[in-house]
Protein backbone atom coordinates (compact mmCIF):
# COMPACT_ATOMS: atom_id res chain seq x y z
CA UNK A 1 0.00 0.00 0.00
CA UNK A 2 1.43 3.43 -1.19
CA UNK A 3 1.85 5.73 2.17
CA UNK A 4 2.58 9.38 1.52
CA UNK A 5 5.77 10.36 0.62
CA UNK A 6 7.71 13.53 2.31
CA UNK A 7 8.34 16.70 0.08
CA UNK A 8 10.06 19.90 1.04
CA UNK A 9 9.96 22.82 -0.98
CA UNK A 10 12.92 25.02 0.04
CA UNK A 11 12.95 29.07 -1.20
CA UNK A 12 15.97 30.67 -0.89
CA UNK A 13 16.38 34.33 -0.72
CA UNK A 14 19.45 36.07 -1.46
CA UNK A 15 20.67 39.44 -2.75
CA UNK A 16 23.94 40.78 -3.01
CA UNK A 17 25.48 43.47 -0.98
CA UNK A 18 24.51 46.40 -3.12
CA UNK A 19 26.01 49.33 -1.07
CA UNK A 20 29.56 51.36 -2.07
CA UNK A 21 31.33 49.76 1.05
CA UNK A 22 29.90 49.63 4.10
CA UNK A 23 27.04 52.94 4.12
CA UNK A 24 27.67 54.22 0.95
CA UNK A 25 24.65 54.88 -1.81
CA UNK A 26 22.82 51.59 -3.05
CA UNK A 27 23.72 51.06 -6.77
CA UNK A 28 21.08 48.70 -7.73
CA UNK A 29 17.21 48.70 -6.39
CA UNK A 30 16.82 44.92 -6.02
CA UNK A 31 16.90 44.48 -2.58
CA UNK A 32 13.75 47.07 -1.55
CA UNK A 33 12.00 45.84 -4.93
CA UNK A 34 12.02 42.31 -4.73
CA UNK A 35 11.22 43.25 -0.90
CA UNK A 36 7.81 44.54 -1.73
CA UNK A 37 7.14 41.82 -4.49
CA UNK A 38 8.66 38.69 -3.74
CA UNK A 39 9.09 38.35 -0.32
CA UNK A 40 5.71 39.99 0.79
CA UNK A 41 4.14 37.50 -1.53
CA UNK A 42 5.93 34.32 -0.73
CA UNK A 43 4.97 35.40 3.09
CA UNK A 44 1.34 35.84 1.83
CA UNK A 45 0.61 32.78 0.58
CA UNK A 46 2.18 31.15 3.45
CA UNK A 47 -0.32 33.22 6.40
CA UNK A 48 -3.04 32.40 3.31
CA UNK A 49 -2.19 28.50 3.65
CA UNK A 50 -1.96 27.32 7.26
CA UNK A 51 -1.38 23.77 6.75
CA UNK A 52 1.03 24.45 4.05
CA UNK A 53 4.97 23.83 5.19
CA UNK A 54 8.46 24.79 4.03
CA UNK A 55 11.84 26.17 4.08
CA UNK A 56 12.87 29.62 3.60
CA UNK A 57 16.24 30.21 3.51
CA UNK A 58 18.13 33.71 3.80
CA UNK A 59 21.54 35.09 3.11
CA UNK A 60 22.70 37.26 6.48
CA UNK A 61 23.58 40.13 4.21
CA UNK A 62 19.95 40.71 2.75
CA UNK A 63 18.39 40.51 6.00
CA UNK A 64 20.94 43.51 6.97
CA UNK A 65 20.06 45.63 3.49
CA UNK A 66 16.30 44.37 4.42
CA UNK A 67 16.39 45.76 8.00
CA UNK A 68 19.08 49.45 7.09
CA UNK A 69 16.17 50.25 4.30
CA UNK A 70 13.58 49.66 6.61
CA UNK A 71 15.36 52.46 9.19
CA UNK A 72 15.88 54.48 5.83
CA UNK A 73 12.98 54.60 5.11
CA UNK A 74 11.77 55.60 8.40
CA UNK A 75 14.22 58.24 8.75
CA UNK A 76 12.89 59.73 5.62
CA UNK A 77 9.22 59.88 6.84
CA UNK A 78 10.02 60.95 10.33
CA UNK A 79 12.70 63.49 9.88
CA UNK A 80 13.33 63.94 6.07
CA UNK A 81 16.37 62.45 6.11
CA UNK A 82 18.03 61.53 2.51
CA UNK A 83 17.69 58.19 1.82
CA UNK A 84 21.25 55.96 0.24
CA UNK A 85 19.01 54.80 -3.22
CA UNK A 86 18.53 57.95 -5.40
CA UNK A 87 15.85 55.91 -7.03
CA UNK A 88 13.99 56.03 -3.97
CA UNK A 89 14.46 59.25 -3.17
CA UNK A 90 13.48 60.90 -6.42
CA UNK A 91 10.49 58.97 -5.94
CA UNK A 92 9.85 60.15 -2.66
CA UNK A 93 10.51 64.26 -3.64
CA UNK A 94 13.61 63.76 -1.75
CA UNK A 95 16.03 64.60 -4.37
CA UNK A 96 14.34 66.66 -7.77
CA UNK A 97 14.48 64.95 -11.21
CA UNK A 98 17.31 65.60 -12.86
CA UNK A 99 18.03 68.13 -15.11
CA UNK A 100 20.70 66.46 -17.00
CA UNK A 101 20.02 64.92 -20.32
CA UNK A 102 22.36 61.81 -19.95
CA UNK A 103 21.02 61.46 -16.05
CA UNK A 104 17.52 61.52 -17.19
CA UNK A 105 18.13 58.42 -19.14
CA UNK A 106 19.66 56.54 -16.69
CA UNK A 107 16.52 57.39 -14.78
CA UNK A 108 14.33 55.70 -17.82
CA UNK A 109 16.71 52.74 -18.45
CA UNK A 110 16.28 51.81 -14.18
CA UNK A 111 12.29 52.06 -14.86
CA UNK A 112 12.29 49.50 -17.66
CA UNK A 113 14.40 47.45 -15.38
CA UNK A 114 11.48 44.47 -15.30
CA UNK A 115 10.68 41.59 -17.12
CA UNK A 116 8.32 43.33 -20.26
CA UNK A 117 5.57 41.05 -20.78
CA UNK A 118 4.82 40.35 -17.40
CA UNK A 119 5.56 43.68 -15.32
CA UNK A 120 5.49 46.42 -17.63
CA UNK A 121 3.08 45.77 -21.10
CA UNK A 122 0.48 44.44 -19.19
CA UNK A 123 -0.46 48.16 -17.53
CA UNK A 124 -1.70 50.20 -20.44
CA UNK A 125 -0.48 53.77 -19.12
CA UNK A 126 2.81 52.33 -17.80
CA UNK A 127 3.71 50.99 -21.15
CA UNK A 128 2.81 53.45 -22.61
CA UNK A 129 5.27 56.21 -20.87
CA UNK A 130 7.88 53.40 -20.96
CA UNK A 131 7.99 53.61 -24.86
CA UNK A 132 7.25 57.56 -25.83
CA UNK A 133 11.42 57.45 -26.43
CA UNK A 134 11.25 55.38 -29.00
CA UNK A 135 9.16 58.74 -30.67
CA UNK A 136 12.94 59.99 -31.57
CA UNK A 137 13.87 61.49 -34.94
CA UNK A 138 16.33 58.31 -36.47
CA UNK A 139 13.42 56.14 -36.30
CA UNK A 140 15.78 54.20 -34.03
CA UNK A 141 13.50 51.85 -31.30
CA UNK A 142 14.44 51.48 -28.09
CA UNK A 143 17.29 54.44 -27.89
CA UNK A 144 16.71 57.36 -25.91
CA UNK A 145 18.17 60.84 -27.57
CA UNK A 146 19.11 64.02 -26.02
CA UNK A 147 16.56 65.51 -28.61
CA UNK A 148 13.56 63.79 -26.42
CA UNK A 149 14.83 64.04 -23.30
CA UNK A 150 14.04 68.18 -24.02
CA UNK A 151 10.59 67.61 -24.07
CA UNK A 152 9.82 65.06 -21.09
CA UNK A 153 8.65 67.27 -18.19
CA UNK A 154 9.12 66.72 -14.57
CA UNK A 155 5.59 65.16 -14.56
CA UNK A 156 6.23 62.19 -17.11
CA UNK A 157 9.29 60.93 -14.88
CA UNK A 158 7.01 61.20 -11.64
CA UNK A 159 4.45 59.06 -13.60
CA UNK A 160 7.01 57.30 -14.61
CA UNK A 161 8.23 56.11 -11.70
CA UNK A 162 5.63 55.61 -9.97
CA UNK A 163 4.42 53.53 -12.38
CA UNK A 164 7.72 51.35 -12.06
CA UNK A 165 7.17 51.38 -8.45
CA UNK A 166 3.40 49.98 -8.89
CA UNK A 167 4.30 47.35 -11.28
CA UNK A 168 7.25 45.58 -8.65
CA UNK A 169 4.53 45.82 -5.84
CA UNK A 170 3.08 42.34 -5.53
CA UNK A 171 0.07 40.73 -6.00
CA UNK A 172 -0.48 40.40 -2.61
CA UNK A 173 -0.38 43.71 -2.08
CA UNK A 174 -2.67 44.97 -5.42
CA UNK A 175 -5.44 45.46 -3.68
CA UNK A 176 -4.24 47.19 -0.56
CA UNK A 177 -5.98 51.34 -0.54
CA UNK A 178 -3.13 52.98 -1.94
CA UNK A 179 -1.73 50.60 -4.41
CA UNK A 180 -5.10 49.77 -5.58
CA UNK A 181 -5.92 53.76 -5.68
CA UNK A 182 -2.85 55.09 -7.41
CA UNK A 183 -3.30 52.06 -9.89
CA UNK A 184 -6.75 53.61 -10.88
CA UNK A 185 -5.72 57.24 -10.80
CA UNK A 186 -3.13 56.14 -13.59
CA UNK A 187 -1.40 59.57 -13.80
CA UNK A 188 -0.38 63.02 -12.76
CA UNK A 189 0.87 61.73 -9.29
CA UNK A 190 1.29 64.15 -6.94
CA UNK A 191 3.51 64.89 -3.76
CA UNK A 192 1.04 63.41 -1.91
CA UNK A 193 0.41 60.27 -3.84
CA UNK A 194 4.10 59.75 -3.75
CA UNK A 195 4.34 60.17 0.09
CA UNK A 196 1.55 57.49 0.17
CA UNK A 197 3.60 54.86 -1.83
CA UNK A 198 6.72 55.50 0.11
CA UNK A 199 4.74 54.58 2.72
CA UNK A 200 2.90 51.54 1.99
CA UNK A 201 6.54 50.64 0.73
CA UNK A 202 8.10 51.57 4.43
CA UNK A 203 5.43 49.05 5.91
CA UNK A 204 6.16 46.45 3.78
CA UNK A 205 9.96 45.89 3.74
CA UNK A 206 9.41 47.04 7.51
CA UNK A 207 7.45 43.85 8.15
CA UNK A 208 9.27 41.08 6.28
CA UNK A 209 11.55 39.99 8.51
CA UNK A 210 8.61 39.84 11.69
CA UNK A 211 6.13 38.08 9.46
CA UNK A 212 9.22 35.26 8.73
CA UNK A 213 9.84 35.12 12.25
CA UNK A 214 6.14 34.36 12.88
CA UNK A 215 5.49 31.75 10.60
CA UNK A 216 8.69 30.08 12.10
CA UNK A 217 7.56 30.63 15.56
CA UNK A 218 4.01 28.88 15.01
CA UNK A 219 6.00 26.12 13.20
CA UNK A 220 4.80 26.45 9.84
CA UNK A 221 8.66 26.96 8.56
CA UNK A 222 11.92 26.22 8.91
CA UNK A 223 14.08 28.57 8.34
CA UNK A 224 17.66 28.38 7.58
CA UNK A 225 20.72 30.84 6.26
CA UNK A 226 23.43 30.71 3.80
CA UNK A 227 26.79 31.88 4.72
CA UNK A 228 27.13 35.58 5.19
CA UNK A 229 27.67 37.32 2.26
CA UNK A 230 26.78 34.15 0.31
CA UNK A 231 30.50 32.72 -0.80
CA UNK A 232 31.16 29.55 -1.98
CA UNK A 233 32.74 28.10 0.76
CA UNK A 234 34.88 25.30 -1.15
CA UNK A 235 36.46 27.82 -3.13
CA UNK A 236 37.66 30.00 -0.33
CA UNK A 237 38.70 26.83 1.18
CA UNK A 238 40.60 25.21 -1.73
CA UNK A 239 40.63 26.10 -5.54
CA UNK A 240 41.71 22.27 -6.53
CA UNK A 241 37.78 21.66 -5.92
CA UNK A 242 37.08 23.03 -9.25
CA UNK A 243 39.04 20.04 -10.52
CA UNK A 244 36.35 17.27 -9.56
CA UNK A 245 34.19 18.25 -12.02
CA UNK A 246 36.37 20.09 -14.35
CA UNK A 247 39.97 18.75 -14.11
CA UNK A 248 41.03 20.74 -17.25
CA UNK A 249 40.10 24.38 -16.23
CA UNK A 250 42.35 26.97 -16.05
CA UNK A 251 42.38 28.09 -12.76
CA UNK A 252 43.82 32.08 -11.45
CA UNK A 253 47.40 32.72 -11.70
CA UNK A 254 47.25 32.63 -7.89
CA UNK A 255 46.94 28.47 -6.58
CA UNK A 256 45.08 29.44 -3.39
CA UNK A 257 42.67 32.14 -1.46
CA UNK A 258 44.83 32.51 1.69
CA UNK A 259 43.57 31.84 5.04
CA UNK A 260 40.45 30.44 3.16
CA UNK A 261 38.93 28.38 5.86
CA UNK A 262 39.40 30.74 8.32
CA UNK A 263 37.57 32.98 5.64
CA UNK A 264 34.76 30.24 5.36
CA UNK A 265 34.35 29.96 9.16
CA UNK A 266 33.85 33.28 9.74
CA UNK A 267 30.77 33.96 7.22
CA UNK A 268 29.24 30.84 8.98
CA UNK A 269 29.76 32.19 12.48
CA UNK A 270 29.08 35.71 11.61
CA UNK A 271 26.11 34.61 9.67
CA UNK A 272 24.62 32.68 12.76
CA UNK A 273 24.64 35.71 15.06
CA UNK A 274 22.80 37.76 12.04
CA UNK A 275 20.18 35.33 11.68
CA UNK A 276 19.88 34.93 15.34
CA UNK A 277 19.43 38.48 16.19
CA UNK A 278 16.80 38.83 13.43
CA UNK A 279 14.85 35.75 14.52
CA UNK A 280 15.84 34.58 17.95
CA UNK A 281 17.03 31.07 16.66
CA UNK A 282 19.93 29.68 15.87
CA UNK A 283 19.28 28.26 12.33
CA UNK A 284 19.30 23.94 11.97
CA UNK A 285 20.34 24.24 8.22
CA UNK A 286 22.59 25.66 5.72
CA UNK A 287 22.05 26.00 1.83
CA UNK A 288 25.75 26.55 1.16
CA UNK A 289 26.02 29.27 -1.67
CA UNK A 290 24.94 28.18 -4.61
CA UNK A 291 24.54 24.18 -3.08
CA UNK A 292 28.47 24.84 -3.34
CA UNK A 293 29.73 21.56 -1.08
CA UNK A 294 32.84 19.58 -0.67
CA UNK A 295 34.73 17.27 1.86
CA UNK A 296 35.79 20.40 3.68
CA UNK A 297 32.71 22.13 3.63
CA UNK A 298 30.69 19.24 5.27
CA UNK A 299 33.47 19.29 7.93
CA UNK A 300 32.75 22.96 8.43
CA UNK A 301 29.44 22.09 9.07
CA UNK A 302 29.85 19.17 11.07
CA UNK A 303 32.10 21.34 13.57
CA UNK A 304 29.53 23.86 14.06
CA UNK A 305 26.50 21.19 14.79
CA UNK A 306 24.61 22.05 11.60
CA UNK A 307 22.04 19.22 11.39
CA UNK A 308 21.69 19.23 7.22
CA UNK A 309 22.60 21.10 4.11
CA UNK A 310 21.60 20.48 0.68
CA UNK A 311 22.98 20.33 -3.32
CA UNK A 312 22.27 19.38 -6.22
CA UNK A 313 21.61 16.48 -8.20
CA UNK A 314 24.09 16.32 -10.28
CA UNK A 315 26.27 16.23 -7.00
CA UNK A 316 24.39 13.00 -5.83
CA UNK A 317 25.41 11.32 -9.16
CA UNK A 318 28.94 12.63 -9.13
CA UNK A 319 28.85 11.55 -5.70
CA UNK A 320 27.25 7.87 -5.66
CA UNK A 321 28.93 7.31 -8.57
CA UNK A 322 32.83 7.67 -7.00
CA UNK A 323 31.76 5.55 -3.54
CA UNK A 324 32.10 2.59 -2.31
CA UNK A 325 28.61 0.36 -2.70
CA UNK A 326 26.52 3.33 -3.71
CA UNK A 327 25.06 3.61 -7.81
CA UNK A 328 22.82 5.97 -8.74
CA UNK A 329 21.58 3.45 -11.01
CA UNK A 330 20.18 1.08 -8.92
CA UNK A 331 17.17 1.92 -8.98
CA UNK A 332 13.94 0.41 -6.77
CA UNK A 333 11.59 -2.12 -8.28
CA UNK A 334 9.66 0.96 -8.78
CA UNK A 335 12.23 2.19 -10.67
CA UNK A 336 12.65 5.47 -8.44
CA UNK A 337 16.71 6.54 -8.09
CA UNK A 338 17.93 6.86 -4.32
CA UNK A 339 18.12 10.06 -5.20
CA UNK A 340 14.88 10.34 -2.50
CA UNK A 341 17.27 10.34 0.52
CA UNK A 342 19.55 11.73 2.90
CA UNK A 343 23.44 11.09 3.41
CA UNK A 344 25.58 11.15 5.14
CA UNK A 345 29.33 11.88 4.34
CA UNK A 346 31.54 9.39 5.86
CA UNK A 347 31.32 9.30 9.80
CA UNK A 348 29.92 13.03 10.02
CA UNK A 349 26.89 14.14 11.21
CA UNK A 350 25.59 16.94 8.53
CA UNK A 351 22.80 15.17 6.46
CA UNK A 352 23.14 15.55 3.00
CA UNK A 353 19.61 16.09 0.56
CA UNK A 354 20.20 16.47 -3.35
CA UNK A 355 17.31 18.48 -5.15
CA UNK A 356 15.60 16.92 -7.58
CA UNK A 357 16.64 18.86 -10.62
CA UNK A 358 13.80 18.24 -13.02
CA UNK A 359 10.99 19.43 -10.50
CA UNK A 360 13.13 21.83 -9.45
CA UNK A 361 13.48 23.74 -12.86
CA UNK A 362 10.24 22.95 -14.14
CA UNK A 363 9.10 25.41 -11.15
CA UNK A 364 12.02 27.70 -11.87
CA UNK A 365 12.01 27.70 -15.58
CA UNK A 366 9.23 25.78 -17.78
CA UNK A 367 5.32 26.46 -15.74
CA UNK A 368 5.35 30.32 -16.18
CA UNK A 369 4.52 29.35 -19.71
CA UNK A 370 1.80 26.96 -19.17
CA UNK A 371 -1.63 27.87 -17.29
CA UNK A 372 -1.54 27.96 -14.05
CA UNK A 373 -4.00 24.57 -13.03
CA UNK A 374 -1.92 22.53 -15.43
CA UNK A 375 1.31 23.42 -14.12
CA UNK A 376 -0.15 22.64 -10.70
CA UNK A 377 -1.81 19.23 -11.90
CA UNK A 378 1.56 18.47 -13.69
CA UNK A 379 3.97 18.62 -10.26
CA UNK A 380 1.09 16.68 -7.88
CA UNK A 381 0.92 14.35 -10.81
CA UNK A 382 5.18 13.82 -10.72
CA UNK A 383 5.03 13.53 -6.94
CA UNK A 384 1.97 11.39 -6.81
CA UNK A 385 3.82 8.81 -9.39
CA UNK A 386 7.66 8.89 -6.98
CA UNK A 387 5.12 8.17 -3.87
CA UNK A 388 3.63 5.27 -5.74
CA UNK A 389 6.81 4.00 -6.87
CA UNK A 390 7.99 3.85 -3.53
CA UNK A 391 4.71 2.00 -2.36
CA UNK A 392 4.93 1.38 1.93
CA UNK A 393 8.58 3.16 2.11
CA UNK A 394 7.26 6.30 0.36
CA UNK A 395 6.91 7.64 4.27
CA UNK A 396 10.62 6.66 4.78
CA UNK A 397 11.82 8.72 1.49
CA UNK A 398 12.07 12.44 0.74
CA UNK A 399 11.61 15.08 -2.40
CA UNK A 400 13.40 17.29 -2.20
CA UNK A 401 12.58 20.75 -4.52
CA UNK A 402 15.01 23.58 -4.03
CA UNK A 403 15.22 27.32 -6.29
CA UNK A 404 15.20 30.42 -5.87
CA UNK A 405 11.99 32.34 -4.33
CA UNK A 406 12.48 35.56 -5.80
CA UNK A 407 13.95 35.42 -9.53
CA UNK A 408 11.13 33.32 -11.04
CA UNK A 409 8.26 34.93 -10.15
CA UNK A 410 8.07 38.07 -12.72
CA UNK A 411 7.79 35.41 -15.79
CA UNK A 412 4.98 34.24 -14.38
CA UNK A 413 1.35 36.05 -14.53
CA UNK A 414 0.58 38.52 -11.65
CA UNK A 415 4.27 37.23 -10.19
CA UNK A 416 3.22 33.74 -9.77
CA UNK A 417 0.14 33.93 -7.62
CA UNK A 418 -2.13 31.55 -9.56
CA UNK A 419 0.54 29.19 -9.66
CA UNK A 420 1.67 29.28 -5.76
CA UNK A 421 -1.78 29.50 -4.41
CA UNK A 422 -3.14 26.51 -6.61
CA UNK A 423 -0.02 24.33 -5.28
CA UNK A 424 -0.48 24.95 -1.97
CA UNK A 425 -3.98 24.50 -1.85
CA UNK A 426 -3.28 20.64 -3.41
CA UNK A 427 -0.57 20.06 -1.69
CA UNK A 428 -1.76 19.80 1.46
CA UNK A 429 -5.46 17.87 0.49
CA UNK A 430 -3.24 15.58 -0.77
CA UNK A 431 -3.07 12.28 1.14
CA UNK A 432 -0.20 11.01 -1.05
CA UNK A 433 2.17 14.21 -0.11
CA UNK A 434 3.47 15.29 3.45
CA UNK A 435 4.56 18.28 2.91
CA UNK A 436 7.04 19.01 5.81
CA UNK A 437 10.87 20.71 6.38
CA UNK A 438 14.58 19.05 6.70
CA UNK A 439 14.64 19.83 10.18
CA UNK A 440 10.75 18.07 11.18
CA UNK A 441 12.05 14.92 9.03
CA UNK A 442 12.99 12.34 11.50
CA UNK A 443 15.52 9.82 12.22
CA UNK A 444 13.06 6.95 10.11
CA UNK A 445 14.13 7.77 7.28
CA UNK A 446 16.15 5.84 5.16
CA UNK A 447 19.95 6.82 3.83
CA UNK A 448 22.72 6.29 3.23
CA UNK A 449 26.69 6.65 3.46
CA UNK A 450 29.09 8.50 0.57
CA UNK A 451 32.07 7.56 0.91
CA UNK A 452 33.47 10.34 -1.73
CA UNK A 453 31.94 13.25 -2.18
CA UNK A 454 32.38 15.21 -5.39
CA UNK A 455 32.76 18.55 -5.30
CA UNK A 456 30.74 21.21 -7.34
CA UNK A 457 27.64 23.20 -7.15
CA UNK A 458 23.57 22.90 -8.20
CA UNK A 459 24.63 24.79 -11.18
CA UNK A 460 25.55 22.18 -13.77
CA UNK A 461 27.47 20.45 -10.83
CA UNK A 462 30.36 22.10 -11.06
CA UNK A 463 32.15 25.69 -10.15
CA UNK A 464 32.41 26.84 -13.51
CA UNK A 465 29.92 29.51 -12.85
CA UNK A 466 32.36 30.64 -10.39
CA UNK A 467 35.73 29.85 -11.19
CA UNK A 468 37.67 28.69 -14.51
CA UNK A 469 37.37 31.50 -17.26
CA UNK A 470 39.59 34.49 -18.09
CA UNK A 471 36.98 36.53 -16.14
CA UNK A 472 36.03 34.90 -13.44
CA UNK A 473 39.65 34.04 -12.51
CA UNK A 474 41.30 37.03 -13.57
CA UNK A 475 38.25 38.81 -10.55
CA UNK A 476 39.72 36.03 -7.98
CA UNK A 477 43.24 37.28 -8.62
CA UNK A 478 42.01 40.73 -7.44
CA UNK A 479 40.70 39.36 -4.69
CA UNK A 480 43.25 37.36 -3.83
CA UNK A 481 45.86 40.46 -3.86
CA UNK A 482 43.55 42.29 -1.98
CA UNK A 483 43.05 39.57 0.91
CA UNK A 484 47.40 39.26 1.37
CA UNK A 485 46.89 43.28 1.79
CA UNK A 486 44.25 42.69 4.52
CA UNK A 487 46.60 40.07 6.47
CA UNK A 488 49.79 41.78 6.18
CA UNK A 489 47.61 44.72 7.57
CA UNK A 490 45.73 42.84 10.13
CA UNK A 491 49.28 41.49 11.28
CA UNK A 492 50.39 44.97 11.47
CA UNK A 493 48.59 45.97 14.36
CA UNK A 494 47.95 49.31 12.62
CA UNK A 495 43.95 49.07 13.12
CA UNK A 496 41.96 49.66 16.13
CA UNK A 497 39.26 46.99 16.75
CA UNK A 498 36.43 49.00 15.20
CA UNK A 499 38.63 49.36 12.13
CA UNK A 500 39.38 45.56 12.02
CA UNK A 501 35.47 45.10 12.21
CA UNK A 502 34.79 46.80 9.06
CA UNK A 503 37.77 46.41 7.14
CA UNK A 504 36.34 42.24 7.94
CA UNK A 505 33.01 43.16 6.70
CA UNK A 506 34.29 44.42 3.48
CA UNK A 507 36.30 42.12 2.72
CA UNK A 508 33.37 39.69 3.13
CA UNK A 509 31.43 41.72 0.95
CA UNK A 510 34.49 40.94 -1.48
CA UNK A 511 33.82 38.06 -1.15
CA UNK A 512 30.76 36.97 -2.27
CA UNK A 513 29.72 34.38 -5.13
CA UNK A 514 27.63 36.84 -6.79
CA UNK A 515 30.40 39.56 -8.70
CA UNK A 516 32.17 35.97 -10.08
CA UNK A 517 28.86 34.60 -11.57
CA UNK A 518 28.31 37.65 -13.70
CA UNK A 519 31.16 37.80 -15.13
CA UNK A 520 31.10 36.08 -18.36
CA UNK A 521 30.08 36.58 -22.34
CA UNK A 522 26.74 34.60 -21.24
CA UNK A 523 25.56 37.15 -19.48
CA UNK A 524 24.00 40.76 -20.60
CA UNK A 525 26.38 43.73 -20.91
CA UNK A 526 24.46 46.08 -18.85
CA UNK A 527 24.51 43.73 -15.97
CA UNK A 528 27.70 42.92 -16.83
CA UNK A 529 28.95 46.27 -16.15
CA UNK A 530 26.27 46.97 -13.23
CA UNK A 531 28.44 44.41 -10.91
CA UNK A 532 31.91 44.88 -12.66
CA UNK A 533 32.07 48.35 -11.35
CA UNK A 534 30.66 47.36 -8.20
CA UNK A 535 32.81 44.98 -7.28
CA UNK A 536 35.48 46.96 -8.44
CA UNK A 537 34.64 49.51 -6.09
CA UNK A 538 34.17 46.95 -2.70
CA UNK A 539 37.20 46.17 -3.53
CA UNK A 540 39.17 50.04 -3.52
CA UNK A 541 36.40 50.59 -0.11
CA UNK A 542 38.57 47.42 1.03
CA UNK A 543 41.71 49.75 0.33
CA UNK A 544 40.83 52.73 1.67
CA UNK A 545 39.53 50.74 4.83
CA UNK A 546 42.84 49.27 4.94
CA UNK A 547 44.45 52.76 4.83
CA UNK A 548 46.89 51.81 1.42
CA UNK A 549 46.70 52.66 -1.69
CA UNK A 550 44.05 51.34 -4.40
CA UNK A 551 46.07 49.22 -7.33
CA UNK A 552 45.61 50.50 -10.36
CA UNK A 553 44.14 47.74 -11.88
CA UNK A 554 41.25 48.06 -10.05
CA UNK A 555 40.52 51.04 -12.81
CA UNK A 556 40.30 48.34 -15.29
CA UNK A 557 37.20 46.43 -16.59
CA UNK A 558 37.25 42.69 -15.33
CA UNK A 559 34.52 41.64 -17.90
CA UNK A 560 32.31 42.89 -21.16
CA UNK A 561 29.44 40.51 -20.79
CA UNK A 562 27.33 39.78 -24.37
CA UNK A 563 25.39 42.41 -26.13
CA UNK A 564 22.67 40.10 -26.98
CA UNK A 565 19.80 39.46 -24.43
CA UNK A 566 20.97 35.78 -23.91
CA UNK A 567 18.20 33.77 -22.71
CA UNK A 568 20.40 31.16 -20.43
CA UNK A 569 22.01 34.00 -18.98
CA UNK A 570 20.94 36.33 -15.63
CA UNK A 571 19.39 36.09 -12.00
CA UNK A 572 18.83 31.80 -12.49
CA UNK A 573 20.66 29.48 -14.56
CA UNK A 574 19.43 25.72 -15.07
CA UNK A 575 21.41 22.84 -14.17
CA UNK A 576 22.00 20.98 -17.16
Amino acid sequence: MSKAVNLVLCWHMHQPYYQEGLDGKYRLPWVYLHGIKDYADMAAHLERHPRMKTVINFAPILLEQLDDYARQLDSYLSQGAVMQDDLLNILAGAIPIPENAEKRKELIRACRRAHAPRMIEPHTLFSTLSHLFNCVPDGTPGELHSFAMEYLDEQYFIDLLTWYHLAWMGHSLKDTPTVKRLMEKGKHFTMQDRRELIETIHQVISDLIPRYRVLADIGQIELSMSPYAHPIIPLLQDFSTLYDALPDAPVPVYSHYPDGNKSAHWHLQKGMEVFEHYFGRKPEGVWLSEGGISNDAILLLDELNIKWTASGEAIWRASCTASTGCDPNDVSEGGIRPLFQPYLLNDYNTRIYFRDDGLSDLVGFEYRNWHADDAVADFIKHVETIATALGDKADRHVISVILDGENAWEYYPENGHFFLDGLYKKLVENKKINVTTFAELDQDLEQDTLSTLVAGSWVYGSFSTWIGSDDKNRAWDLLVEAKTVYDDVIKSGSLDEEQQQAARKQLAVCESSDWFWWFGDYNPANSVSDFDQLYRQQLKKLYQLLGQPAPKNLDEPVSSGSEDELINGGAMLRNI
